[in-house]
């Protein structure tokens, strides 16, 4: 199977944006990409329905026609960490679940981007069962691009993502710097980051880019 699954340092370092650019560049240059989510939480009420907005978001920039239900599996309507908005809703996640939506997007699509919630270490089920971000891209089976920004900060923030990875044998295809800013100090932790992780920096994205910048990779 073709794709990547992307995740983030942490929260609001711009993970479904950066996505959104993915998912546009790859079908722009002629590959039929699709998105995938295995669950959300903080759904937005629209005309009394609830809606998950990141995956609305990556399906209007990029041109999809799959419906939400295609999209994400699991959609919780307060804006918490998935296994406290599970736990109150009673819908906790299932990997069976996840697994058979992410085939059926398979089917939808030659290429996949799945998105996670959260940094790697997201829990997303905490009861009888402990399923965190790490199980749910084991199951998806993809290599993972890791999204950061190069703000102060994040040269640990990056590392430690990265290390978290590797130390769960999760295949890492390289970083996204998102809000990039070309001043010195990003500059530095740019190149600090891809020294210390040993990765290679896929692409720098400034601030209200509407292009990845780069080609497919």
């Amino acid at each position: 199977m073709n794709g990547y699954f992307v995740t983030a340092t942490g929260t609001d370092v711009g993970k479904t944006f950066v996505t959104a650019l993915l998912v546009k560049k790859w079908r722009d240059s002629g590959i039929d990409a699709g998105y995938y989510k295995a669950a959300l939480s903080g759904a937005e009420l629209r005309d009394g329905k609830w809606i998950a907005g990141d995956a609305d978001y990556v399906k209007n920039f990029a041109g999809l026609s799959d419906s939400q239900e295609e999209l994400v599996s699991y959609v919780y309507k307060e804006a918490v960490s998935p296994h406290l908005a599970a736990r109150k809703e009673g819908n906790p996640v299932e990997l069976s679940k996840v697994k058979a939506d992410f085939e059926a997007a398979t089917k939808r699509h030659k290429f996949i981007f799945a998105e996670g919630s959260g940094g790697i270490i997201c829990p997303i089920r905490y009861d009888s069962q402990k399923i965190f971000l790490e199980d749910i891209i084991k199951t998806v089976n993809l290599p993972i691009l890791i999204v950061t920004t190069a703000a102060l900060g994040s040269i640990n923030s990056c590392v430690l993502t990265v290390e978290y990875a590797r130390s769960r044998g999760i295949k890492i295809r390289g970083i996204i710097v998102n809000r990039y800013k070309d001043t010195e100090m990003e500059q530095d932790n740019v190149l600090m980051m891809q020294e210390m992780a040993g990765l290679e920096i896929l692409a720098k994205i400034p601030e209200g880019a509407t292009d990845l910048g780069v080609g497919v990779f």
